[in-house]
């Protein structure tokens, strides 16, 4: 079950010096997921660990037995982490995941016996390369921040900036899994359909008015069987881990084309996760009280339980970053536009999955949520730019004095997310970027 257990211990070090250092991302309490390979050996494609600045190759810490003995659990595991895809590692369930994550603190820990075999096993970050960490077969983006959508809302419809159903129903839209890519994948502005509030007919050409959105993203582990809906309380048993979310957007395309049915090429263009999964056990002791205001309507009965409300939430720190192409020729960095938290979403990771799953929908290893852009409820807590400034009425002033309304050709945006909370160990997500490269000819 998901409880705190020795892992979280905040005062737990690592033999890998650079875990302990204050403030890093990766120390022993958070062990996330990723796909890698060596940049210049150009090997295959397997499983890591992040610890520190290194990644721990599961790959060769099996066939080395660099564990030493281990139990069935994590030997079937570290043979799933041979994969070039996380997909079977996320189907084996919580059980395998605990398992494995528990000898690696265990071996990774100071004065741990495992050291020298393990040390073999490790290769620097900054010599890696990433994939995907898992093949996507679905991906569904939700819109579970009440003030993203009530910003959003009150720009186009002033009077009824929520429809009727936001409070009752996880809202969310079949996305296009195919077009997503790990960080560090640019890509071309794309081309749609517009048209100006005054033209006669719609014109084809490169989207005006490119905007990102925060979001964390949210893989599912074992699945469910076709029909057979997963209840509140065991939704977390069946998500695997967390990791940031960049579900671009051409704002422009979308105004034209989202009605009736809803956004298409307005959003399948791209988007972008962040290669490092932070799985649901590391942010145990990130659960925070899930509350609804006392005048609004409460969930119906599948969609609420006592430890939805009293742990339901997570208290993830993300923010947003852009440099465009005048802060790279003068070697500035990023500038930091908003931060948020994902503890303010209308709706918990338990409801999206219990919501997902009622109508007898079966969810599968590998299968991505998005959260939906998590703007909090300060103006400079918005996830996109469409809230920043204001439909690109108001533009941002960045530091070095160039402005923004929507994003321009050469600029990069980067999210970064980070836990921290009295009595436990920072842990982080690391980030995702990438940059808007100029549309393709048409």
């Amino acid at each position: 079950m998901l409880t705190l257990n020795e892992t979280h211990n905040p005062n737990l070090t690592s033999w890998v010096e650079s875990a302990n250092r204050k403030g890093h991302d990766f120390p022993i309490q958070n062990l996330p997921f990723a796909i890698f390979r060596h940049k210049e050996k150009q090997d295959n494609f397997r499983a890591g660990v992040a610890i520190g600045d290194q990644v721990l190759d599961l790959q060769a810490a099996l066939h080395s037995n660099a564990f030493g003995e281990t139990s069935f659990e994590v030997n079937s595991a570290l043979y799933t982490c041979c994969d070039d895809s996380l997909n079977r590692f996320m189907s084996l369930g919580f059980q395998y995941w605990s398992a494995l994550r528990n000898i690696m603190s265990l071996s990774l820990r100071s004065g741990s016996a495992q050291k020298a075999a393990l040390a073999q096993c490790l290769i620097p970050m900054a010599d890696v390369e990433y994939d995907l960490p898992c093949t996507i077969g679905d991906y569904t983006d939700f819109y579970s921040s009440i003030h993203h959508a009530t910003s959003v809302g009150s720009l186009f419809r002033p009077d009824n900036p929520l429809l009727p159903n936001y409070k009752w129903v996880p809202i969310g839209y079949h996305g296009r899994s195919s077009s997503i890519s790990v960080s560090g994948h640019d890509f071309h502005r794309p081309i749609g359909q517009t048209k100006a509030p005054d033209a006669e007919t719609p014109t084809l050409g490169p989207c005006k008015r490119l905007d990102y959105e925060l979001e964390l993203g949210i893989f599912m582990g074992s699945g469910n069987i076709q029909g057979e809906p997963i209840p509140i309380d065991q939704a977390n048993q069946h998500v695997f881990g967390l990791c940031l979310f960049n579900d671009w957007s051409a704002r422009d395309i979308q105004a034209w084309e989202y009605q009736p049915l809803g956004p298409f090429l307005s959003k399948s263009f791209a988007s972008t996760v962040s290669p490092w999964i932070v799985t649901l056990e590391a942010l145990i002791p990130f659960f925070a009280e899930f509350n609804r205001p006392s005048d609004d309507p409460q969930p119906l009965p599948y969609l609420q339980s006592n430890a939805n409300q009293s742990h339901g939430a997570i208290d993830i720190q993300l923010s947003v970053h852009l440099q465009t192409q005048q802060m790279k020729a003068g070697s500035k960095s990023p500038a930091q536009l908003s931060q948020s938290n994902f503890k303010h979403s209308y709706w918990t990771v338990s409801q999206m999955v219990a919501h997902h799953t009622i109508n007898g929908c079966n969810l599968k290893p590998g299968d991505l949520f998005g959260s939906g852009t998590q703007s909090g409820p300060k103006s400079e807590e918005a996830g996109s730019l469409l809230e920043l400034s204001k439909a690109g009425k108001h533009p941002i002033t960045l530091p070095n004095s160039e402005q923004r309304t929507f994003l321009e050709d050469g600029d990069t945006v980067v999210f970064k997310g980070w836990c921290e909370a009295e009595g436990f160990a920072r842990i982080g997500f690391g980030e995702v970027q990438a940059t808007v490269l100029p549309a393709k000819e048409h």
